[in-house]
């Protein structure tokens, strides 16, 4: 499909202080787009601002948000709308990580995880979509969900129950939405070098520990960039594609799982086995 301009027009990005947003609003901006940012934390958010604005970028908003609360996303769009009627491109970048078996879990974890992957992006598509709706703002709603939203990962059943749940929402809204001209695009990072790896929270597990950090470290140099990664988000989302993967083996454990799944179920009762023998070294 004929790549589009996101050139003079609106668009919102989450998640923009670092890693994979901070990325995305910073080509965004080298595009021509005007930005409306909004991160948890309002000092990498102005630190991303003021670097977009050097570079000659246009940030007409950057407003720090907790994603997981309704009211708090609501003043948001009441921020945005107060300078655009509607945005034409709403990107759900934010997210966190907790991972861990079931026994392990606490029950304040599986509830911040979906509270922030899950119902953080519902928030904000139900606090933006509309106006793009009235609007007549022909454009982009791209969703980041990950690799375990599409495969059966290790110890990744909360994490995987939000991000299952995110490419849901964006499998519905793509035909949902394209009577009014929106194009959903879903993204499925693999590994990607981000400040969520420093912040990643495994229950029972001292993540301080040097066998961990050398875990992390194995981890990180499979990792593609965050700029790679944003390099693909907004290409794809400008050519209007559904799905875009930003790594070459999470597309090709992909495959595996949908045209061979017993070799699927291999691979994952194999990962399984490992990663367990791993965390009892923890």
């Amino acid at each position: 499909m004929r790549k589009r301009s996101i050139a003079g027009r609106h668009a919102l990005v989450t998640g923009a202080a670092s890693g994979i947003g901070r990325a995305v609003a910073e080509r965004l901006a080298g595009a021509g787009a005007v930005l409306h940012l909004t991160d948890l934390r309002d000092d990498g958010l102005q630190g991303t601002r003021m670097a977009i604005e050097q570079r000659g970028g246009h940030v007409a908003t950057a407003v720090a948000a907790d994603v997981a609360s309704i009211d708090q996303v609501r003043a948001l769009a009441d921020a945005v709308h107060a300078r655009t009627p509607a945005v034409d491109a709403v990107l759900n970048v934010a997210g966190i990580a907790i991972w861990g078996t079931v026994e392990r879990m606490s029950h304040e974890q599986w509830r911040s995880v979906i509270d922030v992957n899950l119902m953080g992006p519902i928030h904000v598509i139900e606090c933006f979509v509309p106006a793009m709706i009235e609007h007549g703002r022909r454009g982009h709603l791209v969703n980041v969900s990950s690799a375990a939203g599409l495969v059966g990962l290790p110890w990744h059943a909360a994490y995987s129950a939000s991000k299952f749940g995110v490419r849901g929402v964006s499998e519905v809204l793509r035909f949902d939405l394209a009577r009014h001209g929106i194009a959903v695009t879903l993204v499925t990072p693999g590994a990607v070098a981000t400040p969520i790896t420093d912040s990643l929270q495994v229950a029972g597990v001292d993540t301080t520990s040097a066998d961990f950090r050398r875990l992390r470290a194995r981890f990180e140099h499979h990792a593609v960039s965050p700029e790679l990664a944003a390099e693909r988000i907004v290409e794809g989302m400008l050519r209007r594609r559904y799905l875009v993967q930003t790594s070459r083996d999470i597309a090709l454990l992909h495959g595996v799982q949908r045209y061979a799944p017993p070799v699927y179920a291999l691979l994952m009762d194999g990962a399984n086995r490992v990663v367990t023998r791993l965390g009892r070294k923890l």
